[in-house]
């Protein structure tokens, strides 16, 4: 299982970052070990800039490659929300010196993922939306009708150069209003009004 993530798919989010609009999908992959599961997130002692990143994330449900956008749809049945935290102090670093910066994005419980899976026939993307809540305060909104590429682009795409396994996860990519965590934070993760993930920084 791998964990494959979009980055810069909303303008608003790039124009924060300072960065320009992708003229394709741009990802990056984070390991298995970065999931983290209905537990608390425990901060790294490693960094003192780590950074929430809410996203819509998709389960694939069976093997593909090279797979035609018009036929993404059948790759893909369920959607969660999940966090992208990112040690922004090590990534800029990373940056500076022209280096990978995995360790900035995939280190351990990096990726934390709601349990609760929502069948996409009871939801309508064009008409959903998230949003990410930091000690009760909305920090982040999400409307997937905004994705500069949408899921079924990105499944094409992305299988192109990786194949596609069974419980392979995508984070969609995240809004504007990504932003520092600090030990004692609760963050909550609702889609369409319905909290799917809550956890305490500790």
């Amino acid at each position: 299982m791998k964990i494959i993530c979009i980055g810069r798919n909303y303008a608003d989010h790039a124009l924060e970052m300072n960065s320009p609009l992708p003229t394709e999908p741009l990802f990056f992959l984070k390991p298995d070990t970065a999931l983290l599961k209905d537990k608390d997130f425990y901060y790294p002692n490693f960094s003192n800039d780590i950074h929430f990143e809410c996203e819509l994330v998709v389960r694939i449900d069976k093997v593909g490659k090279h797979i035609k956008a018009a036929f993404a749809h059948k790759y893909y049945s369920h959607f969660t929300l999940g966090i992208d935290f990112t040690a922004r102090d090590i990534q800029q670093q990373c940056k500076e010196n022209g280096l990978p910066w995995e360790k900035a994005k995939g280190f351990d419980q990096s990726a934390p993922i709601s349990s609760i899976w929502i069948n996409k026939n009871s939801l309508d993307l064009e008409k959903s939306e998230f949003k990410l809540f930091q000690n009760g305060i909305l920090r982040q909104t999400g409307l997937p009708k905004d994705f500069i590429f949408s899921i079924d682009t990105i499944i094409a795409y992305v299988s192109e150069f990786l194949t596609l396994k069974t419980g392979d996860l995508i984070f969609t990519g995240t809004p504007a209003g990504v932003g520092p965590i600090q030990i004692g934070d609760t963050l909550s993760a609702a889609l369409n009004g319905q909290v799917l993930l809550e956890l305490n920084v500790k």
